[in-house]
């Protein structure tokens, strides 16, 4: 019997654009692998334009850590090394056969395995980036030992995809994949799911784990709220965790030798013309999913959600742990005295408008930022979207100052960008949290590595 996990604070975002409960199959030709997918870590590649590839050849790998290495999600040609400024490696994109080949890795029963074996078939395959830890939300040390592993078995955010939905034809990817982390920890791994769904049997069926029922707003999904509830990280501690789907692709890659990249993912937003879920690989091209979608010529593409994604051109790629696509309209205009005007159509938290009146209207937000920028202020309204205890305005003012005595004190360890995407939603300040809060736990990081 699943335990509950009240979530009272948080803010559900109500939009249009939800994805039907239907899959249907897409593909192209092109497919990246982005480094700047991977906080912390610095690529240096395994290939060079014009090399063949399988699914499962190496691309890159950390420089500081060899063992770590990232893989093609597809058989083909490196097309291009994509490069930024001082020739910053952006992207490695593969031009793809017709006919998909694979690395062998080797099918075999995990539960057969030692950990050694497990871990070096999960470093060799590249699957190992699949695996993240608290703190810093970066791949997980393979040489560390986890106090816990967490699976956080549905999304709250805005339009987020439904995994008990996705994973209806995985039960036997995931449950293997759970049999192979079962063997990386000496302590527990917990599924959470959302209390009072209908719950996929590949989550109800796993063995062995501690089952989690949450209840309760977004953040409530949120992996580091969850990590704060069941098993808080203090300072020397880590948790991993680990993506559902990631988990089925752990899974495939025992069951039958093979990194399979493939997932599912939603195609959300209010101007998606017909918003539904698409089978996919991992690091697919954007431009065939927006054809003939967007129904406004300005629009916002995002990968991910609209509180925590990346923004990206039409003709982008999929960032590795994104399970959401979201099309929204670009907020590029000026209201005059908008903040006084009465308004029936617009969302606001502080009942600035008239939105709390009817809580269960979905709206049509766009990317406005509904006022400049100003001083940053104390107002007390974060900790009402924030279920941790831990005060966000005084984390983010010790980050700012660089004082780590201060951060450690006020929870560093325990946070991640999308725990405060709420507050930056909020924020009266217009204030960037989200960067704020990766700049200090990249420089925490480097202090404690130092």
């Amino acid at each position: 019997m699943s335990d509950v996990i009240r979530i009272r604070k948080g803010l559900d975002i109500k939009l249009l654009g939800e994805a039907v409960k239907k899959i249907s199959k897409i593909t192209t030709d092109k497919f990246a692998l982005k480094p700047a997918d991977f906080n912390g870590v610095f690529p240096k590649l395994s290939v060079k334009e014009g090399d063949e590839v399988k699914a499962g050849s190496p691309l890159f790998f950390d420089k500081y850590r060899e063992n770590i290495i990232f893989t093609s999600p597809v058989s083909g040609k490196v097309s291009e090394i994509y490069r930024g400024e001082k020739r910053k490696i952006l992207e490695v994109r593969i031009q793809t056969d017709e006919k998909m080949n694979y690395e062998s890795f080797d099918a075999a029963d995990p539960l057969k395995l030692s950990k050694e074996e497990i871990l070096q078939k999960l470093l060799k395959s590249g699957i190992w980036s699949y695996i993240r830890q608290r703190p810093y939300s970066i791949i997980a040390d393979p040489k560390d030992q986890p106090k816990a592993i967490i699976i956080s078995g549905f999304d709250s955010a805005p339009l987020a995809p439904d995994y008990n939905f996705i994973l209806e034809k995985q039960e036997k990817a995931f449950l293997t994949g759970i049999d192979a982390l079962s063997k990386l920890t000496a302590g527990k791994i917990h599924i959470t799911t959302r209390s009072g769904q209908a719950v996929a049997v590949a989550f109800s069926n796993a063995k062995g784990v501690v089952h989690h029922a949450v209840t309760g707003p977004h953040p409530s999904g949120n992996v580091g709220i969850q990590i704060h509830h069941i098993d808080p990280v203090g300072k020397g501690e880590i948790v991993w965790f680990v993506n559902p789907q990631a988990v089925a692709t752990i899974g495939k890659l025992f069951l039958e030798g093979r990194y399979d990249a493939s997932k599912v993912i939603a195609l959300t937003g209010s101007e998606i013309k017909n918003p539904q879920y698409f089978e996919v690989v991992n690091g697919i091209q954007l431009s065939p999913f927006f054809k003939e979608q967007p129904k406004l010529t300005e629009v916002r593409y995002i990968s991910g959600n609209v509180l925590t994604g990346t923004k990206v051109d039409k003709n982008g790629f999929l960032g590795f742990y994104d399970d959401q696509l979201t099309v929204i309209p670009e907020g590029n205009y000026h209201e005059f005295i908008g903040w006084a005007l009465p308004r029936l159509n617009k969302f606001s938290f502080s009942k600035s408008f008239f939105s709390w009146l009817n809580p269960g209207k979905k709206y049509r937000l766009d990317t406005n930022l509904n006022g400049g920028r100003r001083a940053f202020v104390l107002t007390g309204q974060y900790e009402k979207v924030f279920p941790m205890d831990i005060y966000p305005m005084q984390l983010l003012k010790a980050i700012l100052a660089r004082d780590i005595d201060q951060m450690e004190n006020l929870g560093i360890y325990e946070v991640d960008e999308e725990d405060f995407a709420l507050c930056e939603f909020i924020d009266a300040s217009k204030t960037d949290m989200q960067a704020i809060v990766r700049e200090g736990l990249d420089f925490i990081r480097k202090e404690m590595a130092g």
